[in-house]
């Protein structure tokens, strides 16, 4: 039975996408987990499985000392993959897995049911806390579940990601924009009708001050593929397109929907998948606080 998120979305029908786009960002992750890793951490814990890509960087960073990840989502076939990737890493890390919803207030003891470590040296969470009802109560649950002297993690948007020149030979010049601002709107519209809603007027790094974290940074990093792209690129590429195209039926003119369909068509002469001037450039940023109270988050 398929398990949907707050927006609706049946994250384990994404299985397949989300492999391919942990094989695309395998080089950024390993670079992030390092970066983010501090000599004495042994445990992680991540919200929002994805395919076990992360994880399993986590698990290999652990490989030399130890350790424990545990990975939460609600999504049990992302989980059931996480699993098997992560733990096929390294026998000296356990990998636990965790079917609970980051968006209720149960998480903490969803996690201690488990046997899992309750607190973690590390909690991470990539492209996961927008989709969160009430983002910032939800950084705040996230936060409980750092220990003190611990690190609150989490990745989201920079720019937008681009992967089309701007005069393709057919239709308008200017179609990415175009269909990058009609994303925006869905996804202004996706959030305004989730249940539970809740604005959140701030940035990301005042989230965190707010959730009750310290000595809040930010950094941004580049997932950089030029043309022309191997099969790996082409595939992110028309991942992208494709997603695009899910969201831009009610926001863009037939003219720019029939464009893109052409460039989706595997069988027509204009598919994208047989160009050479295609790219994908994607621009991802970080934000990290430090739980330094054994206080529950402000």
């Amino acid at each position: 039975m398929a398990t949907h998120s707050h927006d609706n979305i049946d994250w384990d029908a994404h299985l397949q996408r989300l492999r391919e786009a942990d094989e695309l960002n395998a080089p950024e992750t390993a670079e992030l987990v390092a970066r983010l890793l501090r000599a004495d951490d042994r445990t992680v814990l991540e919200i929002g499985a994805g395919a076990g890509g992360t994880a399993a960087a986590f698990a290999a960073a652990l490989g030399d000392t130890g350790g424990e990840v545990v990975v939460v989502d609600t999504a049990p076939e992302l989980l059931a993959a996480a699993a098997e990737r992560a733990g096929s890493v390294s026998d000296r890390v356990a990998v636990h897995v965790v079917q609970a919803d980051a968006a209720a207030d149960g998480l903490a003891e969803a996690v201690a049911q488990t046997g899992a470590p309750t607190q973690a040296d590390l909690v991470f969470a990539a492209f996961v806390v927008h989709h969160l009802p009430d983002q910032l109560a939800g950084l705040r649950r996230l936060a409980q579940l750092v220990r003190p002297g611990g690190q609150l993690a989490i990745v989201e948007f920079g720019l937008p990601t681009r992967v089309l020149p701007d005069d393709l030979g057919i239709g308008e010049p200017g179609l990415e924009a175009r269909l990058i601002s009609a994303h925006d709107q869905w996804f202004r519209r996706m959030r305004a009708e989730m249940d539970g809603s809740v604005r959140m007027p701030v940035g990301w790094g005042t989230a965190l001050a707010e959730a009750g974290l310290t000595g809040v940074r930010s950094w941004s990093y580049l997932v950089d593929r030029p043309a022309p792209l191997d099969a790996l690129g082409r595939s992110a590429v028309l991942r992208r397109l494709q997603l695009l195209r899910r969201h831009a039926e009610e926001f863009v003119d037939q003219d720019d929907l029939r464009t893109l369909d052409e460039l989706l068509d595997e069988g027509g002469e204009h598919y994208v998948g047989n160009r050479d001037d295609v790219y994908f450039l994607a621009t991802h940023t970080v934000h990290v606080g430090v739980r330094e109270s054994a206080g529950d988050p402000a």
